[in-house]
C-alpha cells in the first residue's frame, strides 16, 4: 500500500486517547480511508454518534495509493448513476477552495487509438450527453491541438469536461475533522473480528454499537472471508515536475477492457497532470497476489505502454513508484448496504478503482439506508444481497 505523506494530525492522536468512549457510539466505522471518512461525515451530519477505527494512518491505505481521479464511468447504468452523482457531490465539497483538496478540474480525454475505439467514443458521448454530462468528440487535429505530446496516428478522442482529480489523503483528513467537530471519535486499533452489533480488537476488547460499517477496502475480506471481494494489485509512478507537459487526464479507451477484466494481468494508458506539475502514470492490474512489492517487470511494461501514446514521457525523470490494492466485486459495482452475515452490519466496500470518485455518493446512500431516508438515486443496484439471490 502507498504511504500518506506528512505527519499524523495531532487531533487524531488526541481522539485515539479518547477511545474508551467507543461504547457510547451508535455507529462504528471500520476503516478511515476516503470511504470510511465520508461515511463518518455523512452519519455525524445526521446527528449520529460515530466512532472510527483504523489500524494505520487515516487515508494511508488504498486512498493514498490511488490516482485520485474523479471520473464519470458509464460501463452500465448503475455505475453511471453512482459516479455522476458523486462527481457532483465532489464539486459541492470542493466549492471555491480547490487548493484544500489539491483539486484540479482538468477533465478527461478518452483517447481512441483506432476507428473501433472511435466508435466507442461516439457511443460514450451519446450516453453521457443524454444524461446531461458535457462532452466533446475530438477529431485527430482537435486532439493534438489540446495534447501535442500524444503520438501521431491516433483516431481522435472524447473530452469529458466535468471530470477532475484530487489528492485523496487531504480530503480524508478534511472529512474526518468535520466529523470530529460533530463529536466523532477515532481510535487507532486493529479489528480482528466482527460480531453482531460489535467488533473485537486485537487487544481482546469488545466494542458495541447499533450499527457497524465495514469500509476497509481490500482488507474487508480478511474480516469477512465470505464477501465477494477480490484484491487487484496496481502499480503507479510519479515524475518530477514538468508543468504543462499534459493538460488533461489522458486515458485510452482500451482501459475499460482492462478495468473490468476478471483474470489475467494487464496494463492501460492513464496519465494525470497533478497540480504540482508532476505527471502521475498508470495503470496496471494483477490478480492472485497480495504482495505489495513493486515488480520491475510489471512496472516496465506499464511505463513502456504509456510511452507508446506519449513518446516524450520516456525522457522524464520518475521520482517514485508504489503499489496498491483495489477491492473488486464480480460485477464491478460496490457493496453498499446491509449485510446478513452479522446483525447490525453494513457494507461500504468493493469499489475497485472508483473508490475516490464514488466515496461521497456511497456515504450518502449508506447513511440514507441507515436512517431510512429517501436517497437521490436508487440504492438497489449496490445492495450486498444481490450476490445471495
Amino acid at each position: 500500500m502507498g504511504q500518506c505523506a506528512g505527519a499524523a494530525d495531532p487531533r487524531s492522536e488526541r481522539s485515539i486517547r479518547l477511545g474508551h468512549t467507543v461504547n457510547n457510539a451508535e455507529v462504528i466505522v471500520i476503516g478511515a480511508g476516503i470511504v470510511g471518512a465520508a461515511c463518518a461525515d455523512a452519519l455525524s451530519e445526521r446527528g449520529l454518534r460515530v466512532a472510527v477505527i483504523e489500524q494505520d494512518i487515516a487515508g494511508g491505505g488504498a486512498t493514498a495509493a490511488g490516482m485520485g481521479h474523479l471520473v464519470v464511468m458509464d460501463d452500465n447504468a448503475a455505475e453511471l448513476a453512482l459516479s455522476a452523482y458523486s462527481v457532483a457531490l465532489w464539486k459541492d465539497l470542493v466549492g471555491d477552495r480547490p487548493q484544500r483538496h489539491e483539486y484540479s478540474g482538468c477533465g478527461t480525454i478518452w483517447v481512441a487509438a483506432d476507428e473501433e475505439e472511435m466508435d466507442a467514443a461516439l457511443q460514450k458521448a451519446h450516453t453521457l450527453s443524454s444524461h446531461g454530462l458535457p462532452c466533446e468528440v475530438l477529431t485527430p487535429a482537435a486532439l493534438y491541438a489540446r495534447e501535442p505530446q500524444l503520438r501521431a496516428g491516433l483516431a481522435g478522442g472524447l473530452l469529458v469536461r466535468g471530470d477532475g482529480l484530487v489528492y485523496p489523503p487531504k480530503t480524508t483528513r478534511i472529512l474526518l475533522d468535520r466529523a470530529m467537530r460533530r463529536g466523532t471519535i477515532t481510535k487507532r486499533a486493529t479489528v480482528t473480528a466482527i460480531e453482531d452489533h460489535g467488533v473485537v480488537l486485537s487487544d481482546g476488547t469488545r466494542h458495541q454499537a447499533q450499527h457497524i460499517v465495514l469500509a476497509a477496502g481490500a482488507r474487508s475480506s480478511a474480516l469477512l472471508p465470505e464477501l465477494p471481494i477480490q484484491p487487484k494489485k496496481g502499480h503507479l509512478a510519479i515524475t518530477d515536475r514538468y508543468p504543462g507537459f499534459i493538460k488533461h487526464q489522458l486515458v485510452e479507451l482500451g482501459y475499460i477492457k482492462s478495468a473490468h477484466a476478471a483474470s489475467g494481468d494487464s496494463v492501460a494508458f492513464n496519465l494525470q497532470p497533478r497540480p504540482t506539475g508532476q505527471i502521475l502514470i498508470g495503470s496496471s492490474r494483477q490478480f492472485d497476489t497480495t504482495d505489495p512489492a513493486v515488480e520491475p517487470a510489471m512496472l516496465q511494461r506499464m511505463l513502456r505502454h504509456a510511452t507508446t501514446f506519449t513518446p516524450r514521457l520516456a525522457e522524464l525523470n520518475v521520482l517514485r513508484t508504489w503499489t496498491g490494492f483495489r477491492a473488486a466485486t464480480p460485477d464491478g459495482l460496490p457493496l453498499i448496504g446491509p449485510c446478513s452475515a452479522r446483525r447490525g452490519l453494513w457494507l461500504a466496500t468493493g469499489h475497485e478503482g472508483l473508490g475516490i470518485t464514488t466515496s461521497l455518493a456511497t456515504a450518502q446512500l449508506l447513511a440514507g439506508q441507515i436512517q431510512n431516508e429517501r436517497t437521490r438515486i436508487p440504492f438497489a443496484p449496490y445492495l450486498p444481497g444481490r450476490f445471495h439471490a
